[in-house]
C-alpha cells in the first residue's frame, strides 16, 4: 500500500467571501458570551462577542478613513493585548491585509521583514521596535474604535490575499507567507480531527499572539465555533500556567512541547475542568506525552503542520495517535510521503511529506515568489506512514543526520534524554570533528553541568550504537527562532572539542 491519502474534498468556498465575516457571523447572536479573556496576574480583561464585533467594525472604519484601500498591507507591531486580535480582524474585515509580527524583533530584523511586504501603514504600541522607514504610523486606540461608525464588510474573491505571516526561519531567512480568505474554511477539519473543540469550551493557548499556531488554534478556531479564547498576559512564566488553567476553568490547553516540559517540572494543581491538551510547533516526544497523561490524567494530542498550510496530520480525543506517532491525515486533506522521484513511497518507507496544491489551506505563495505549482507542495519534513495510516514525524529533512551510513532522526536521539534530572532542553545534530569525520553531538540546557558518564550510559540503554551521541555539550541557551523552535543547523557554530 502506498503512503498517499486522498480523503473527501472540501466544499467550494462561496464566490463572495470574507474570513473575518465568516468568523464573526454569529457574534450578535452570542451577544455577551465571553469571546476573549486576557488573563492577568491579578485582574482579567474580557471581551464579549458583541464587543469584539463592534470594535472590529469600528477599527475597520478608522483604517479605511486613513485612505487605505483593499489589498493594502498593515504591519502590526503589537504585544499580547486586546488590540492585537481586534486589529487583525479589522484589517481583514475591511479587505486590507494584516501582517502580524513578533514584538521581540529588533529594529534591524523588523526593517528587513517590512521591506518584504511593503506595508502602507504601521500600527504600533510604545517601546516596540519599528522598521527604519517612512511608512505612516498610528497607535491603537480601543476607545476610538468603539465610538467610530461601523464599516461594512468587504466581500470578494475567496482566493484573494487575507493576511501575511512569517515563517519561523528554521531554514534560514524568514519567508513572508501570503494566505487567502479561504484558509479559514480549511481549518474546519481540525476542530474535531485534532482539537476536540466545541462551543462550550474555554481554550487556553500559551503562545504569543503573532504565532500562527496561537492565531489559529488559540483565537480563530474558538471564535468560529462560538467558544471562549483564553490568553495569558505577556510575561506569564511557565510555572504560573497550571494555576491559571485551574482559575480560568480552561477545558483545553495548547502550547509547544518545550513549554509543556517546563510546566511539568513545577507543582501541578488539580485541573478538574481540563479535558485534554494540544501540542504543535515541534515534535512531541513520547515520554513527554506520557508525563502529561500521568500528571494531569488527560491526553495530549499532537498536530503536524507549518506556516504555509497550518496543520494537516493529528491525533484527537476519539482517535488518539499511537505513542510516538504524530497522528492521522485530517478529513479533506490529500497528502503523500514522496520519494526522490516525486512518487508516493510504500507505507513503512521514509520519505518527504507533501500536501496537495489543491488544498484550500495551502498558502497563495511566498510574497515576491510564484504560486506553488504541480501536484504536490513538499513540506521539507521527513516521515513514515504505518499500514493503519498513522504518520511518524522524523524531523526536518535537512536536520536528519547520517551516522555510519545510517540516517538518524534528531528527535529520536533527543527523546532518550527526556528524563535526565536538571536537563531542561536538548538538541542533537551532526558535527565535523576532523576533516571527513562527522559524529552525532547532543547540546543541552541544564541548571548545572551534567555527568558525561551518566549521559553516555543513558544513550547506551536507550539507543542503538550508531544513534548514540559521541559528544555532549552544555549551552546557556540553545539557538531558537522567535517562536521558540530550536534551530539545529545553528548548533555546529557552538561546538567545542574540549568538551565531552
Amino acid at each position: 500500500m502506498l503512503s498517499e491519502v486522498d480523503t473527501r474534498p472540501f466544499p467550494a468556498p462561496p464566490p463572495a467571501f470574507n474570513l473575518a465575516g465568516h468568523l464573526l457571523a454569529r457574534a450578535a447572536e452570542l451577544a455577551n458570551k465571553p469571546a476573549l479573556v486576557l488573563l492577568g496576574a491579578q485582574d482579567d480583561e474580557t471581551l464579549a462577542y458583541t464587543d469584539l464585533l463592534r470594535l472590529t467594525e469600528g477599527c475597520a472604519s478608522v483604517l479605511l478613513g486613513l485612505g487605505l484601500e483593499p489589498g493594502d498591507r498593515v504591519l502590526m507591531r503589537l504585544g499580547n493585548g486586546l488590540a492585537f486580535p481586534i486589529l487583525y480582524l479589522s484589517a481583514i474585515w475591511a479587505g486590507l491585509v494584516p501582517v502580524p509580527t513578533s514584538a521581540a524583533l529588533t529594529e534591524g530584523e523588523i526593517t528587513k521583514l517590512s521591506a518584504l511586504v511593503s506595508p502602507k501603514l504601521i500600527v504600533a504600541e510604545p517601546d516596540i521596535a519599528l522598521p527604519a522607514s517612512d511608512t505612516p504610523l498610528i497607535a491603537p486606540d480601543l476607545n476610538a474604535w468603539a465610538r467610530t461608525t461601523p464599516a461594512a464588510l468587504h466581500l470578494g474573491d475567496p482566493h484573494r490575499e487575507a493576511y501575511v505571516v512569517f515563517t519561523s526561519g528554521t531554514s534560514g531567512t524568514p519567508m513572508a507567507v501570503a494566505h487567502a480568505h479561504r484558509a479559514i474554511l480549511a481549518r474546519a477539519p481540525m476542530h474535531q480531527a485534532w482539537e476536540g473543540l466545541g462551543p462550550d469550551d474555554r481554550l487556553l493557548h500559551a503562545g504569543a499572539l503573532n504565532w500562527t499556531y496561537t492565531l489559529g488554534t488559540g483565537l480563530l478556531d474558538p471564535w468560529t465555533l462560538g467558544a471562549t479564547a483564553l490568553v495569558p498576559a505577556a510575561g506569564t512564566p511557565p510555572a504560573a500556567l497550571p494555576p491559571l488553567m485551574e482559575r480560568s476553568k480552561a477545558t483545553i490547553f495548547a502550547a509547544a512541547p518545550g513549554l509543556f516540559r517546563q510546566m511539568l517540572r513545577a507543582p501541578f494543581p488539580a485541573t478538574p475542568h481540563l479535558r485534554h491538551g494540544l501540542s504543535a510547533g515541534e515534535t512531541l516526544p513520547a515520554a513527554l506525552r506520557q508525563d502529561w497523561q500521568r500528571i494531569t490524567r488527560t491526553d495530549l494530542h499532537e498536530a503536524l503542520g507549518m506556516s504555509e498550510v497550518s496543520t494537516y496530520i493529528s491525533g484527537n480525543p476519539t482517535r488518539p495517535a499511537p505513542l510516538g506517532a504524530a497522528g492521522y491525515v485530517q478529513p479533506g486533506r490529500n497528502i503523500a510521503i514522496l520519494g526522490p522521484d516525486d512518487q508516493p513511497v510504500p507505507r513503512g518507507t521514509e520519505g518527504e511529506l507533501a500536501v496537495s496544491t489543491a488544498d484550500p489551506g495551502l498558502m497563495r505563495g511566498y510574497v515576491g515568489h510564484p504560486t506553488p505549482e504541480g501536484l504536490w507542495f513538499r513540506t521539507g519534513d521527513a516521515a513514515t506512514m504505518a499500514e493503519d495510516g498513522a504518520v511518524t514525524h522524523l524531523g526536518r529533512k535537512d536536520d536528519l543526520v547520517n551516522a555510519g551510513g545510517f540516517r538518524v532522526s534528531p528527535a529520536e536521539v533527543e527523546a532518550a534524554f527526556h528524563d535526565i534530572p536538571y536537563l531542561t532542553a536538548c538538541a542533537a545534530t551532526e558535527v565535523e570533528v576532523a576533516p571527513g569525520t562527522r559524529i552525532i553531538a547532543l547540546f543541552y540546557e541544564a541548571s548545572c553541568p551534567l555527568d558525561p558518564a551518566h549521559l553516555h550510559q543513558t544513550a547506551e540503554i536507550a539507543l542503538a550504537r550508531w544513534k548514540q551521541p559521541r559528544h555532549y555539550q552544555r549551552l546557556s541557551t540553545l539557538p531558537r527562532t522567535g517562536t521558540g523552535k530550536i534551530v539545529r543547523r545553528a548548533l555546529t557554530a557552538h561546538y567545542r572539542k574540549d568538551e565531552t
